[in-house]
C-alpha cells in the first residue's frame, strides 16, 4: 500500500498510511522538527567561531559550547531521521559546518595542547568522533593524557563524569572508570525523592540519561529500575515545567522520554508536545524560558544566545520522539562503524 501525505495543524506534510490524531504528538512533530532545523540553518553564523577563539579571554560558553552542541545534537538528529529526508540531509550539513569551524579537528588539537587538564576539548571532539569524523593528531595526544592519574581523578559532578565516560567510549579508548558506579552517584541513579526535582537536578537528570544512552542511541543501557522511575515521574515534572514556562527543560525531558527502552510513553508525548509546539515561533526558534512572543513579532524575536539551545533541544527531542513513536523499541541503526566520514 502506498503511504499518503497528510497535513499537520500548521500545514506541514506528515508521512504515514493514516492521518495522525488531531492534537497528538505525531500531528505536530514533523512541523516542529522541520521549523527548528530551518531556524538553526538560517542562523549558522551564530555558531561561527571568532578569530580569537584560542585566546584566554574568549568565553567558551558563548563560542565553543554552542558549536559543540550543534555537532552533538545535529549528529543525533541525522541518525534518528530517515536517509533522503530533508531533515536528515540538513542535519548532516550542520554537522559538516561545525567540523569545518574546528578546522577538521586541528583547532581542537590546539585547545588540547593549551589546556591538557581540561575535559571540554575532548568532549567536543568526541561528538565528532562518535559520528565518524576523526583527527589522528588529536587522538595521538589525547591517548597519553587520558591515561594519566590526573585525568582519572578530575573532581567533577557524577553526571559530568558519566559524560566523560561516554566520550571515551565514542573515541574508542578504555574508560577511566566504571559507568555503573558513576551512575549510582547521580541524582537519578539514587532514585531521589521526586518532589525534590527542580532546575539544576532536572538538567542533571536529563544529561545523565543522554550520557548513559549515548544521546538516545542505546536505550537498552537504561536499567529497569530507572526506566520505571522515569515513566512514573516524567509526566509530573514535565507538567511543572510547562506551567512555569521552562521550555528548554521541557524539551530535554521529552528527549529523555523518547530515549527509554521498550514502548514509548505515548500519553506523555501526546500531552506535552502540542504545548511545546505552541511555544515555538513561526520562524522555528523556541525560547529557553518565559512567555513566548506573539506571532506578529519581528523575525528574530529572541537574542541568539537565549534561544539557540532550546531550539536545538526541541529539534533533537522531536527527532527522537518521531523515531520512538514510529518504530517503538528501535535504537538507531546508523552508528559510527556504519556511517564513517573522512575529513
Amino acid at each position: 500500500m502506498t503511504a499518503t501525505a497528510t497535513q499537520d495543524p500548521r500545514g506541514r506534510p506528515a508521512v504515514g498510511g493514516a492521518s495522525p490524531a488531531p492534537g497528538s504528538a505525531l500531528a505536530v512533530l514533523p512541523g516542529v522538527l522541520s521549523r527548528a532545523l530551518a531556524w538553526t540553518d538560517a542562523h549558522r553564523a551564530g555558531f561561527a567561531l571568532p578569530d580569537d577563539v584560542l585566546e584566554p579571554h574568549t568565553q567558551v560558553n558563548a563560542t565553543l559550547k554552542p558549536l559543540g552542541e550543534l555537532a552533538q545534537l545535529g549528529s543525533t538528529i541525522r541518525r534518528a531521521t530517515a536517509p533522503g529526508t530533508p531533515e536528515h540531509e540538513l542535519a548532516g550539513e550542520l554537522v559538516a559546518y561545525a567540523w569545518a569551524q574546528v578546522r577538521e579537528g586541528a583547532l581542537l588539537l590546539e585547545l588540547l595542547r593549551a589546556e591538557p587538564f581540561a575535559a571540554y576539548p575532548y568532549e567536543i571532539y568526541a561528538a565528532f568522533a562518535g559520528y565518524g569524523l576523526r583527527h589522528e593528531g588529536f587522538e595521538a595526544l589525547a591517548r597519553p593524557l587520558t591515561a594519566t592519574r590526573a585525568w582519572a581523578h578530575t573532581e567533577q559532578h557524577a553526571n559530568r563524569q558519566l559524560g566523560l565516560v561516554n566520550s571515551e567510549r565514542r573515541v574508542g579508548v578504555v574508560t577511566h572508570t566504571d559507568a555503573g558506579g558513576v551512575l549510582s552517584r547521580t541524582w537519578l541513579g539514587g532514585l531521589s525523592e521526586p518532589w525534590m526535582f527542580e532546575g539544576p537536578s532536572g538538567y542533571a537528570l536529563t544529561h545523565t540519561v543522554f550520557h548513559l544512552t549515548d544521546w538516545g542511541r542505546m536505550p537498552e543501557r537504561v536499567p529497569e529500575r530507572i526506566d520505571g522511575y522515569l515513566r512514573t515521574w516524567l509526566p509530573a515534572w514535565a507538567d511543572g515545567c510547562l506551567e512555569s514556562g521552562q521550555w528548554d527543560l521541557t524539551g530535554e525531558l521529552l528527549a529523555v522520554a523518547a530515549s527509554l527502552p521498550g514502548p514509548p510513553p505515548t500519553g506523555l508525548l501526546d500531552a506535552v508536545w502540542p504545548v511545546l509546539a505552541g511555544a515555538q515561533h513561526p520562524t522555528g526558534c523556541v525560547p529557553e524560558t518565559g512567555v513566548p512572543v506573539d506571532e506578529d513579532a519581528p523575525p528574530d524575536p529572541y537574542p541568539f544566545i537565549d534561544c539557540y539551545h532550546s531550539t536545538l533541544v526541541t529539534a533533537f527531542a522531536a527527532a527522537l520522539s518521531l523515531r520512538s513513536l514510529r518504530s517503538p523499541g528501535r535504537a538507531d541503526e546508523t552508528g559510527p562503524a556504519r556511517e564513517r566520514h573522512t575529513p
